[in-house]
């Protein structure tokens, strides 16, 4: 099977890429801007010949591929307040670029890497099935951006309904070998504790399901393996966690020290989400089914570390 990955560079995407990488029946071109940083990682991960990086000008609608996966866009909270407005060119550039390609060769599988924020609103509750996505129209800001980008291109695919995209929205993830300096809840909680130092965080006691490499790859499987389809489906593991009940376990068992801080200032470059999460699982009905729950996951993850 030949699988094109569109930004090959991310986090997520490379560990799909180890995960794939472990089917001696697939064949992966690596696609990046910045292909110097691609090839480099490629030797660091020792793949071989069957993975090759890329540059977008190759992008070449002659050229077969059964499955398209396209991972661009900014992750990173930080990353993508400095992007901004920036993000609805980037998400659309690359998009078409795939869109193109299966308009030209209909057998094409396109999986878009969407975002749980998609759904807008301020998550009181987690979304389920029935939850309509909201969009504060008369007052629009910097972290409607990122959203609307996700929201602009899945509208786009569903109109398209004589094509396969299968639209993957993430929520929360965690990997082991992610950089440690990106500005996420669970990435602050992991350097507090590798670097022995206080967390501080705020009385907000949030839920969230963080989902990891083996999970994501098992729902990624399942939707190479499904039928032709058009249509969205939510990331979940199989249970969420508080944050307080995290920290707490992070205690216990890592050593990690944590203080209330009623003054800090967090970032989240899409608003503040008190129940960031799915119930919506309609990943099961292609055949998904989660290995781990959040916290294991992230005690799997962290005991990885080096």
């Amino acid at each position: 099977m030949k699988i094109a990955i569109l930004g090959a560079t991310s986090q997520i995407a490379q560990d799909l890429i180890l995960s794939f990488s472990k089917n001696k029946d697939y064949e992966c071109l690596l696609f990046s801007r910045n292909i110097v940083l691609l090839k480099k990682w490629i030797k660091s991960a020792n793949l071989k010949n069957s993975y090759k990086a890329k540059e977008y000008a190759d992008f070449d609608c002659n050229e077969s591929h059964d499955i398209i996966i396209n991972f661009v866009g900014v992750g990173d909270p930080l990353k993508s307040k400095k992007v901004g407005n920036g993000i609805f060119k980037i998400t659309e550039q690359y998009d078409d670029m795939a869109l193109n390609y299966i308009d030209s060769n209909k057998k094409t599988k396109y999986i878009f890497i969407s975002s749980g924020a998609v759904y807008g609103g301020n998550y009181q509750n987690p979304v389920n099935e029935s939850t309509a996505a909201t969009v504060n129209i008369n007052n629009l800001d910097g972290t409607d951006w990122y959203r609307i980008s996700k929201l602009y291109a899945e509208s786009k695919h569903r109109s398209l309904a004589g094509l396969s995209i299968i639209d993957v929205r993430v929520f929360n993830y965690f990997s082991h070998s992610q950089d440690m300096r990106a500005r996420f809840l669970i990435t602050d909680m992991v350097r507090s504790i590798k670097n022995k130092e206080i967390f501080k965080t705020s009385e907000d006691n949030i839920v969230r399901d963080f989902m990891t490499p083996p999970d994501f790859y098992n729902l990624i499987q399942a939707v190479i393996e499904s039928k032709p389809m058009n249509m969205a489906l939510d990331c979940y593991t199989k249970s969420p966690i508080s944050k307080f009940e995290l920290l707490s376990k992070l205690k216990d068992s890592f050593g990690l020290i944590y203080e209330i801080d009623r003054s800090l200032d967090i970032v989240n470059s899409t608003g503040f989400k008190a129940n960031y999460y799915s119930i919506n699982k309609v990943a099961e009905s292609i055949g998904y089914r989660a290995k781990n729950t959040s916290l294991e996951g992230i005690f799997k993850e962290i005991s990885l570390l080096k």
